[in-house]
């Protein structure tokens, strides 16, 4: 049966950190670059593809144009694959591991995974050991976010966490920055072996100082709201305690909604400037830097204005949902991208905006969104939840996916307003869910 929630005494809903230091702004630090980190291995195999066509075993054909390499394409379409896979079991797996674990212990074991696994890339001769190190990649790589949400549970009174998830979120667009001229240059050099040895060495160097970090000896105690949170799994990240909790599927559903939305930005950006007003590669990169700057903004400042409003007196529940309903209106503009080709024919940079405020507002809805369940859940289950709402939002990406690719070219409309409407959706699906978060679990018969 599920659990609705009922609310605390007004006082326990953003209770501070009784041992507040600075030293916390250092662990969130730590988390940016394991973020960034993160982003820039997964990204160097799709950097390295030029070089990929030199390579004898992944079957691209001299004689043929780029447009008839089957060979090639079903060998690098089934590299990442392998990625994406691992990715969703991984998900579903490391989120519980950490929570038994520990964030120190399970953060230092999948940032060591991932970072020997991208290091492994430089050891393969063959497309099935591309598949293997791909694949032991994305294991350890969907550790990152149940660890780095839990470490903010841990370290950050409410008001503060979400600011500390967009703070260590916008490391993902911060490897936009970094990965492409420093993976080109590597690359040309020395060689491709060299750029996955140059990434994975970056994860090792950040396991070390995580290691030597005092974790568990500086990291604050435990809130009253998370002490009354303590109820809702009172023997730990149970899957049958969890399945059975509405603030679970508020969560996932929140991030079956949203998350296909962000890939969409980014996968098909490119293929919308080039068919919508025939820019080519070059002429992209501005838009497309100036979306991910956005993005970053986005997500730093979502994160500060559900503190501010916690700070100013309101509950977790009004700072939270009222940044989020915030982020779900400044996304809907989206809808009129498409109109944008015939109103400026020949200027980009209109729908170009309207894309970077709603990719904008998607971080700021993601750090809140991501922040709910440490509103909802104690820390020992704070990783689970997460990774098992992450592993639904890649399921729901590529579903989306699916239909973008065979809808998209004809119908950009339909795509969208879907766009446009989903997260004012995933926010009342929460509401009609969890009316108050900072609650704790109670069963819907008692």
């Amino acid at each position: 049966m599920l659990t609705k929630t009922k609310g605390f005494p007004p006082s326990t809903y953003a209770a501070p950190a009784p041992q507040s230091t600075n030293v916390r702004w250092f662990v969130c630090g730590l988390l940016f670059l394991a973020t960034t980190i993160n982003y820039m291995d997964r990204s160097v195999l799709s950097l390295i593809e030029p070089v990929l066509h030199t390579l004898p075993f992944m079957g691209w054909d001299l004689t043929k144009d780029d447009a008839h390499q089957a060979v090639f394409n079903n060998n690098y379409g089934n590299i990442v694959i392998c990625f994406q896979i691992a990715y969703g079991i991984g998900l579903l797996t490391a989120g519980r591991l950490i929570d038994k674990l520990g964030t120190k212990l399970g953060y230092a074991l999948a940032i060591g995974v991932w970072a020997l696994s991208s290091m492994g890339h430089a050891l393969v001769f063959s497309v099935g050991g591309f598949c293997i190190a791909r694949f032991m990649l994305g294991l350890g790589e969907a550790g990152n976010f149940p660890a780095a949400i839990k470490a903010t549970t841990e370290w950050f009174p409410s008001e503060e966490r979400a600011l500390a998830t967009g703070l260590f979120n916008s490391g993902t667009t911060a490897s936009f920055f970094i990965a492409p001229p420093l993976i080109a240059y590597i690359t040309l050099r020395y060689n491709w072996h060299a750029a996955f040895l140059t990434t994975g060495s970056m994860g090792l160097i950040w396991l070390g100082l995580w290691l030597l970090f005092p974790y568990n000896r500086l990291r604050r105690g435990s809130t009253m709201t998370q002490a009354n949170l303590a109820l809702v799994t009172p023997d730990g990240p149970r899957y049958g305690v969890l399945l059975r909790n509405r603030g679970l599927y508020a969560f996932a559903l929140g991030k079956v909604l949203t998350d296909p939305i962000w890939w969409f930005y980014l996968f098909y950006l490119p293929k919308f400037l080039n068919e919508t007003y025939g820019l080519n590669v070059a002429q992209e990169r501005g838009p497309i830097v100036f979306v991910y700057a956005c993005s970053s903004v986005g997500s730093i400042a979502g994160g500060w204005l559900s503190g501010f409003l916690m700070q100013r007196g309101h509950t977790v529940n009004f700072g939270r949902k009222l940044t989020m309903l915030v982020c779900a209106l400044c996304v809907m503009p989206i809808m009129l991208v498409p109109h944008m080709g015939d109103l400026f024919p020949h200027n980009a940079w209109p729908a170009v905006a309207l894309i970077a405020l709603a990719a904008s507002a998607h971080q700021g809805w993601s750090c809140n969104l991501f922040s709910t369940p440490t509103d909802l859940f104690p820390s020992t289950s704070v990783s689970t939840v997460v990774g098992l709402g992450g592993a639904l939002g890649s399921a729901g990406s590529a579903l989306f996916t699916v239909l973008v690719k065979t809808t998209f070219s004809l119908h950009p409309l339909v795509i969208f307003l879907l766009a446009a409407f989903a997260y004012v959706l995933a926010l009342g699906i929460f509401q009609l869910l969890v009316p108050r978060l900072g609650a704790r679990a109670v069963s819907i018969s008692g």
